[in-house]
């Protein structure tokens, strides 16, 4: 059962262990854990907590910073697609360059 996040960790483990030029037995030492505990979390077969998550970021020299951004989806009544579209049709309406006489956008009477 690999959901997006799960393959997210693990890939992301992976990725920082290859970087830091480090086998799992090396990063286990400096992780305080398990080469196969590693071996499983890179394969996504176990997912660590959070504190183990960073920690073994930390032990591959890894700074980690949280930034939190808010997602608008679907699910929030507003289809984001078609919003992006209407946009970007308004967008190539506008002049390169400034005209005298600004001919677009038309908008319809509300």
């Amino acid at each position: 059962m690999n959901t997006s996040y799960e393959q997210l960790t693990a890939d992301t483990l992976r990725h920082a262990r290859i970087s830091a030029s480090l086998s799992l037995r090396e990063l286990a030492n400096r992780a305080a854990t398990s080469h196969a505990t590693l071996s499983a979390y890179e394969q996504g077969r176990k997912v660590p907590s959070v504190p183990t998550f960073l920690r073994i970021l930390e032990a591959c020299g890894n700074a980690v910073d949280i930034v939190l951004q808010h997602r608008v989806r679907e699910a929030d009544g507003i289809p984001r697609g078609k919003e992006l579209e209407a946009v970007l049709r308004l967008a190539a309406q506008f002049p390169v360059r400034a005209t005298r006489r600004l001919e677009l956008p038309v908008f319809p009477n509300g």
